[in-house]
């Protein structure tokens, strides 16, 4: 847990742009900081990722000269405490909480702040959470998603946040810091995806493999039962035991040339008994000649092995991906006959990656029990449909991407397509995988 704030001394480098310095410009008047009260020793806690250090304490400086408080890891941690207890005691004694959004604090920090789960309802529940958009395409924590994020190129951002920062927590409702909502507000978001552990030398008809021993800190707040998610990536983990073991190139040669090595006797032996048949008499079979029934298959033999031979490996390698892709597809559709019940859907496009989205099916559960009478029909419908379409519809959720315009007709998912909807747009083109 440490490594939250271990400085890694990646930050005397610092390439983008937006890295070199807070855009902003100060209006002529600075708000005044709000007065400390109780417990209270600082006006904000600062928390980043190592690799943002220069731009960050270049903001905290700004922020400092406006006569604000600041809380950070590397000056006013205590030395010998667990950096969880620095971090309650810190944030406990910040009026606000200010997060530095970058690709590295998402991939790698967030999450050690997100699983500790008392602490993280805490924050939420009485301090402000303000969330800065260091880089433009930052994938926001899911947690974070119903706040509004200030964005470091704005032009205004040091006002903006200057405003933030020194207006009192109890005035704050109905501004750019709003407080925690039911998870309903995550519907339809993407959670960080997961990568193959076995990425590196990873061959194209070959099934990734997928860590089932610890359930992701992302989902740890998720999914209730955790020995669902370990039942499910198992279904996937199966399909590179199932699916792959004659799919290697040096096997496939083998197959290929025993079943050149069957043909060729086959047609020999057929061409030599036709030659027999319509001479009528037996060919012998000397020690240095060559029946006449042998010598169209032998020829075309030599001649089509090579040809024959580059087709299948060109067919094959082109199949790889597709083959092993599909087979993972039907696999995550089987899982999220489970992760359904927690909220979550997997989707795959390679076999690299799996797409996590978090989304409800409630209502699209509901649009199938009223469109079937009975309800063993609609439940076992609704689940055909899982297993057919759901890993397709979590990468067009992920994506943000569907292949068809928007229905104009609203689904169950606010501001997006619903499950059903999407079920019923593959139905229509004739799609039943």
């Amino acid at each position: 847990m440490t490594s939250f704030f271990i400085d890694d001394g990646a930050n005397e480098v610092q390439t983008a742009d937006i890295q070199s310095q807070p855009a902003a410009s100060l209006s002529p008047s600075i708000p005044v900081p709000p007065t400390l009260r109780n417990r209270e020793h600082y006006h904000v806690f600062v928390s980043y990722s190592s690799t943002d250090y220069q731009w960050t304490h270049f903001l905290i400086s700004q922020l400092e000269r406006c006569g604000l408080q600041v809380c950070y890891h590397e000056r006013d941690f205590t030395p010998g405490r667990t950096v969880l207890e620095n971090m309650s005691e810190c944030i406990q004694e910040s009026q606000k909480v200010l997060l530095v959004l970058s690709p590295e604090f998402v991939r790698s920090r967030w999450c050690l702040l997100e699983a500790n789960m008392s602490l993280f309802r805490d924050c939420l529940e009485r301090k402000p959470i303000i969330p800065v958009l260091l880089e433009p395409g930052v994938s926001v924590p899911l947690h974070l998603c119903h706040l509004t994020y200030l964005e470091a190129n704005d032009s205004d951002f040091m006002n903006k946040l200057l405003k933030v920062l020194c207006t009192p927590n109890q005035q704050l409702q109905g501004s750019t810091v709003v407080p925690f909502q039911p998870p309903s507000i995550y519907n339809g978001k993407a959670l960080q995806p997961l990568t193959a552990v076995n990425d590196e030398g990873l061959y194209k008809w070959d099934s990734g493999q997928f860590s089932d021993m610890e359930v992701p800190d992302q989902l740890r707040l998720i999914i209730e039962d955790h020995e669902k998610y370990r039942q499910a990536v198992r279904m996937i983990n199966s399909v590179s035991q199932n699916k792959v073991w004659l799919r290697s190139l040096w096997g496939r040669v083998l197959i290929y040339i025993a079943g050149l090595i069957f043909c060729f006797v086959i047609t020999s032996l057929a061409g030599y008994l036709v030659i027999m048949f319509i001479c009528g008499y037996f060919l012998p079979f000397g020690r240095n000649t060559l029946p006449i029934g042998l010598w169209v298959p032998t020829i075309s033999g030599l001649c089509c092995f090579p040809l024959g031979l580059l087709i299948q490996i060109g067919l094959w390698k082109n199949d790889d991906e597709k083959y092993i892709v599909r087979e993972m597809n039907k696999a995550i559709g089987q899982a999220n006959t489970i992760l359904s019940e927690e909220k979550v859907l997997m989707g795959c496009r390679s076999n690299l990656k799996i797409y996590l989205v978090y989304v409800s099916l409630d209502g699209c559960r509901r649009e199938f029990a009223e469109t079937f009478c009975e309800q063993v029909v609609a439940e076992d419908m609704f689940q055909r449909a899982l297993m057919f379409f759901s890993s397709g519809y979590a990468c067009c959720l992920a994506k943000r991407h569907f292949p068809f315009p928007q229905p104009s007709s609203g689904g169950h998912l606010e501001g997006g397509v619903c499950f059903c909807q999407y079920v019923s747009q593959q139905l229509s083109t004739g799609k039943w995988e």
